[in-house]
């Protein structure tokens, strides 16, 4: 599996190019880019690559995380891809596709699977392929997703971090929406926020 990651926009968004060589299948995670020359800078590994889109996915509907989405969708042809509870927020261009929690996104051999993570948004999500989880906006490498703003939720979150994200393995690297890469093991050990959850529940 091909992956490569990207710091665009003013909010320093993590996109990422994810892709099956043998296929030539790829998808682009959460194109957060402010304009065109950061677009042409994921254009130019994609033709590198040999890649074709095959889809634009958002782990949610933040505007620093789909902000290229038109810019993308207009170049490549992609259907964009997001969780169910969070397609309302998009509108220009608009979802195509809408995912559910457990659903399969097939990428030549790579198969990413979405795991529903509310908290930081409604539809937050992430995606597990192989040893890799996108983790958008719920884990961070040493902290953790905002969860004050519209629609957040602390209980939610917690759910997310304590039931999903931290039954992984350890092995498995943390690809965040902001941020360098980790772990799960990583931040399970030395991530203050997961240490102990009571202060969460209680905040």
């Amino acid at each position: 599996m091909f992956v490569k990651m990207f710091t665009v926009g003013m909010l320093a968004t993590n996109c990422f190019l994810v892709g099956d060589k043998d296929s030539g299948e790829a998808v682009v995670i959460d194109p957060g880019f402010d304009g065109e020359s950061e677009a042409q800078a994921i254009f130019d590994e994609i033709d590198r690559s040999g890649f074709r889109i095959k889809y634009i996915i958002n782990t949610h509907g933040h505007p620093d995380h789909n902000g290229g989405n038109r810019i993308l969708k207009d170049r490549s042809g992609a259907p964009i891809l997001i969780h169910e509870a969070e397609a309302s927020v998009l509108s220009s261009p608009p979802a195509d596709r809408k995912l559910c929690d457990g659903d399969l996104i097939e990428v030549g051999n790579v198969r990413l699977r979405v795991i529903h993570t509310p908290g930081h948004s409604p539809g937050s999500m992430a995606l597990l392929a192989a040893d890799y989880v996108f983790s958008g906006d719920t884990l961070f490498a040493g902290s953790i997703g905002r969860y004050d703003l519209p629609g957040g939720s602390l209980e939610e979150l917690v759910s997310s971090l304590k039931g999903k994200l931290l039954t992984l393995p350890d092995y498995v690297k943390v690809c965040p929406g902001h941020g360098p890469v980790t772990s799960i093991g990583e931040e399970r050990r030395n991530n203050p926020f997961l240490q102990n959850f009571d202060w969460m529940a209680f905040s």
